[in-house]
């Protein structure tokens, strides 16, 4: 929409201006003013705080102005905006003063803080953009206060539906893990039981043999020797096992004893079987491991000093 004038004198003829408001249309409306601009050049100037960009559509010769947003507008979109206003625009482009482009995801914020170029089919417009007085100290402090102030009811009003939304996820994500770890557990389940049971095995193979050793030496001593030829037998005996279990200490470093003995034992076996059942211990850990990360966010999410929200009591049973 445009407002037209009527013709004055002679040699002078007044062009037309059009008003268009860039970016979200929802929270501004338009408005059209019809001024007199003798020159083609692009105009920056600021009216209720905002920028309008006023420039000449090459299509229809008119003078538009397009209120900008600064904060929620880009270049791409302002430069949209004007195609869309003057569909004869093939190409447009903004380039800084000395000649190297700015990308259309800068907010207009940024590109107003400097001069520019503006680029329009073939003509190209040197733009000066007017400098804004800078706030004091005092203005700058309240607008942090209100937007901590925003920020925070923002907070309020959202954080439940957040937190739901963030339990939601995290229950799936749980849910999730433990599908992908249940089938690793059974066959972890069964292979420590058979580990277990090969170490039970292996121990009371032990003492059977030891057992077998002390009849045979007691066989000696009371049937068939004497215990002055059998003494010396078991003190070489004796001392074997000493150094056996020295031996032990130098090759694992640890001390000889039958819970250590039984733990490395079944670890050994353990480890074995792993490796026979092509059992993925990688992947294993990992899944527990992002498991573990998954039930303390959520256990953290639903803590009431983490909301924000009073403890409440824990009512006993009746």
């Amino acid at each position: 929409m445009h407002i037209k004038t009527k013709k004055g004198k002679k040699n002078q003829q007044n062009k037309i201006l059009c008003v268009r408001l860039t970016g979200n249309r929802t929270y501004h409306q338009s408005r059209l003013y019809s001024v007199r601009v003798p020159s083609d050049e692009v105009v920056i100037n600021y009216r209720y705080g905002l920028p309008m960009i006023t420039l000449t559509l090459p299509s229809r010769q008119e003078r538009c102005r397009f209120t900008v947003k600064p904060m929620l507008t880009t270049v791409g979109s302002f430069l949209q905006d004007v195609q869309n206003e003057d569909r004869g625009i093939k190409t447009a482009a903004v380039f800084s003063t000395d000649g190297n482009s700015i990308p259309t995801s800068t907010p207009m914020e940024i590109l107003l803080m400097n001069d520019f170029k503006l680029m329009i089919n073939d003509m190209t417009y040197d733009v000066q953009c007017p400098r804004k007085e800078k706030l004091s100290s005092e203005h700058t402090t309240d607008m942090d206060d209100i937007r901590a102030l925003v920020q925070r009811m923002f907070t309020a009003l959202h954080v439940e539906e957040h937190q739901v939304k963030t339990e939601h996820s995290l229950l799936e994500r749980i849910e999730e893990l433990k599908e992908q770890l249940q089938p690793m557990e059974e066959l972890k389940a069964k292979i420590e039981a058979g580990s277990e049971a090969k170490t039970n095995r292996l121990l009371w193979t032990g003492l059977a043999l030891m057992s077998t050793q002390g009849g045979i030496l007691a066989w000696l001593t009371w049937w068939v020797y004497s215990w002055d030829i059998m003494e010396p037998v078991t003190y070489f005996i004796t001392f074997g096992s000493s150094m056996t279990f020295f031996a032990y200490f130098l090759l694992t470093r640890q001390d000889y004893s039958y819970s250590l003995i039984k733990n490395r034992q079944f670890l050994y076996f353990f480890h074995k079987r792993l490796k026979k059942k092509d059992f993925d211990v990688q992947q294993y850990n990992k899944l527990k491991e992002d498991l573990e990360e998954a039930e303390e966010s959520l256990q953290r999410l639903r803590q009431p000093l983490y909301l924000r929200l009073p403890i409440q009591e824990i009512k006993g049973k009746n």
